[in-house]
Order: C-alpha cells, then structure tokens, then sequence
C-alpha cells in the first residue's frame, strides 16, 4: 500500500496518527522514541521486525474499538490526500481489487473498502485479549515477502490475478503469481488524486491533528503542546474577561487574526421596540458566534443544539441549549429576539471541508429579519471540533494554534419578499441562505445533517442525552 497506492513510502505517519488519537500525546511520545529501532530493524535486518516495533509502540493495550473508531473516522482524510494518481488509474480500472498490505488490516479496510471500492482486503492481523490490541501479530506475521503470495494464494486459490502492483523487491513472490506485475517506481514529484476524481468524497472527517505527522512535525507538536496549551489559556482569558469591544485587538495581538468583510447591521432599538436582528451562521467550530459578537464589537447571544459545560463557563457571551422539540425551541428563539440580535448555526454541527450541511427551517419562520454571515476558519496544526472526543477540549485546541484566523463575512440582508412574510417557504427561505453563503465561500451545499455525520464519524445519531437531575428531597451520602 506505502509507495504503491500511496505516494509516501513511509507508514509512520498513519501510525502517530492512530497513536495520538487513539492514544494521546504520550503514545505519541513513545512511538517517536521506538521509530528510530524500527528504522534500523526496517532498513538494516527486515520488513517485517521494523513493522513489528511500530505496531506495537502504537497499538500495546489500546482498545480495538478505539483502534477501529479512527481507522474510520481520522484516516481516510489523509490516506486519500496521498493517494498515487498513476497507481490509481490502474487499480480503479479493474473489476475486482484485491489489496495486499503489512499494515494491519484493522488500519486500512475501512478506507480502502469505503472509499476506494476494494472487494477484499488482506493486511497483517493483530492478536487482541479482552478487546484490546496486545500489540504482537497473528501467524504467519507480517505480510510482506512470502507471505504476501502465500496470503493471494489462499484468497485467489487457482485463479490468476490479472495486474499486481508492487514498490520494492520483497512484493516478487506475490506479483510472479500474477499474469502481469508491475513496480511503481518512486517519484517524490507525483501528484495526489485530487478530491473530485475520488469515488466517494470525504465530506466528515474527525481527529485533532491538521497536517500528516511526520517524525520531525510530530516532535515538534510534542514541544509546542504545552506552549501552545499556555497560550490557548491566555486567548481564552482575554475573550471572557475583556469587553468585546476590547477582544479584537487582544485577539491580534495575542496572535489570533480575525479579518471582517461586508457590513454588519447596527444593534436593534429596543426603545422604539424595534425586534432584534438574526444573524445565519455557517458552522466551522463552537467558536463561530464569539468571533461573530468579536467582529461586531458587542455580545450576540446563541443558541446552540449542544455544548460542553466547561464551554458554557469561559464562553463571554450568553448560551441557549436548544431543546429538539419544535414549538419549546420557537417560542425561546421568539424571546431572545424581542430582547436583541441573535446568533443561530442552523446547520446543527460543524463541517470541515468546503461543504454546507442542510439548513434546518425553523429560524425562518420566526421573524424577517434575516442577516446571512460567512464564517471561514484557519488552523495550521489542531482541529477546533470533535465528534469523537471530548468538546469541552475544542476551543483550547483551536487556540492553541499559532496563529488561528476567522473570517466573518456580512452580508446583505435579506429583502422582506424573499422571506415568509414575502409568501415565501421556511424550507426555501433556508435554502436560498445557504445557497448564497455556499457562494460567498466557493463550499458546496450538501442535504447532510447532523445525525449523518455522527453516523459516520461516531457510529451514533448525534443525539446528546440530558443527564438525570437529583431530585431536591433526594439526599446522597457515602
């Protein structure tokens, strides 16, 4: 898979990915420290001890559901960032594609089976004991050289394969069993298949880290965590305890930029009873309605399907938890905008790559006072959102960062006859909004919603279940 179907040669870094999000900082640690005896083993003794070390400086004593949860959720985004254009060509033209790997199985299947259409995977197999990994591997051990043929042998039996694909000396055994084998030579200047000519385009993905680790990004990471983790503390300072006019220029000069565009509607006049302002979001991180009362100089309360209460406690503006149920959340939504300007995501979670989710249409039946915003975000080293992990930890990693950047883009609000009080439908009101924020970024409108993406990041419905309150006349004792 290294170097064939993959331009790097190299598994390390799909490794620390596994490592840290699987793991944490201090499985990271550990690989770093093993990967340079894997090397030796690697390059100096054989394949197969090099790979050995890396599976089980990774993989000793994690839980094979954890194991699983990022082969589906985090991988796939950087296995396909690197994906060989030439070898591409190839295996997508056969009917059936067979991939033989030494990584573990448990890694790849699920992006080579989701993403790529491979009918049938064979990789290295772990052993587990209670459902985790221990680390070591299942006979015959790892598949490369001889036992790479004898793996094809025994899943093709008789039958030849038409085409094998392979990188180095040890994939002759299995290509000679093939009635054509070719080498993918290497070549550092390659292109990577670009994301439209994927058969299924990656729209989720989860994980903290930005860019594929290598072993000198991933020791630096190391070294900037509690850097980085001190400075993330101070942005949050600043936001919460400073007026919001003020957090603008702490923000730039704490290193965080935020440049804004268009022009934002003056606050409502309560005194002449005049209803507060609706500002539709696009939804990047649980951070989007800060940055938008940081832009405009003064708090916007919003409500919020769910956030952490760690969240709540540092969030300088007002928070509302949205309740699911229709008539509850219009009647408060109604409230809130009697007493001034609002912030919503109707999207209902965030979205990482160039794609608006559905626009949920109940915001547009309660007032026509409607302002789409464009929010877009840049981070060079950590995620701001997680659907896997704790959200309580998603604004510390976006600021922790070196130099995180929001852009709020204002735009035109929306002309009474494009609304429900101009004879228009909530469901095409909200369409037309994400039509135009779709346009202002250059992302694509999708129907996904929230309960897609947590399906497919999470394995869940996204549902987030309220925790059982003590009754007063309850009394709890140890």
């Amino acid at each position: 898979m290294d170097g064939t179907l993959l331009r790097g040669r190299s598994s390390f870094p799909y490794f620390a990915l596994l490592a840290f999000e699987a793991g944490g900082i201090f499985r990271l640690i550990f690989l770093l420290l093993a990967s340079p005896l894997a090397g030796l083993l690697y390059y100096f003794v054989s394949e197969s001890a090099g790979i050995k070390v890396l599976i089980f400086a990774t993989c000793a004593g994690m839980k094979v559901s954890d194991i699983e949860s990022v082969a589906r959720a985090v991988l796939p985004k950087f296995y396909s960032s690197d994906l060989h254009s030439e070898s591409w060509r190839v295996f997508s033209s056969c009917g059936k594609r067979c991939v033989l790997t030494a990584n573990p199985r448990i890694m790849v299947e699920a992006f080579l089976k989701d993403f790529l259409g491979a009918d049938l995977v064979l990789g290295t197999e772990m052993s587990t004991y209670k459902g985790r990994a221990t680390g070591f591997v299942l006979s015959p051990g790892v598949l490369v050289g001889k036992n790479k043929a004898d793996a094809l042998k025994k899943a093709f039996g008789e039958a030849q394969p038409e085409i094998g694909l392979g990188d180095r000396h040890t994939d002759a055994p299995f290509m000679a069993l093939c009635k054509d084998g070719y080498i993918v030579p290497p070549k550092p200047d390659v292109k990577a298949v670009t994301t439209d000519k994927l058969p299924k385009p990656i729209i989720f993905h989860d994980g903290r880290l930005v860019q594929k680790p290598t072993p000198l990004s991933a020791l630096l990471t190391i070294l900037w965590i509690p850097i980085g983790f001190i400075l993330a503390c101070l942005r949050i300072a600043a936001g919460s305890l400073l007026p919001m006019p003020m957090v603008y220029y702490a923000f730039w000069a704490l290193g965080v930029r935020v440049t804004i565009k268009g022009t934002p509607p003056p606050p409502a006049k309560k005194s002449i009873g005049q209803s507060g302002v609706l500002f539709i979001c696009s939804h990047r991180t649980l951070l989007d309605p800060i940055f938008l009362s940081t832009a405009l100089g003064r708090p916007i309360p919003a409500v919020t399907y769910s956030v952490s209460r760690l969240s709540e406690i540092i969030s300088p503006i007002k928070t509302v938890r949205l309740s699911r149920d229709r008539a509850t959340d219009a009647s408060m939504i109604k409230k809130l905008l009697e007493e001034g300007d609002l912030a919503i995501c109707p999207e209902g979670t965030t979205c990482r790559e160039p794609f608006l989710l559905r626009f949920s249409a109940l915001f547009a039946e309660l007032t026509d006072q409607l302002v789409p915003v464009a929010l877009v975000n840049r981070m060079s080293m950590f995620h701001g959102t997680t659907a896997r992990g704790w959200k309580g930890m998603d604004p510390f990693y976006f600021f922790m960062n070196p130099s995180p950047a929001y852009e709020v883009t204002f735009l035109n609000r929306l002309p009474q006859e494009l609304t429900c009080t101009g004879g228009k439908s909530s469901h095409e009101v909200a369409n037309y909004i994400q039509r135009v924020i779709a346009a202002t970024l250059s992302y694509e409108c999708t129907s996904f919603t929230r309960r897609d993406k947590y399906r497919a990041l999470a394995g869940n419905d996204g549902t987030v279940v309220e925790k059982t309150k003590l009754q007063a006349n309850k009394v709890m004792g140890c």
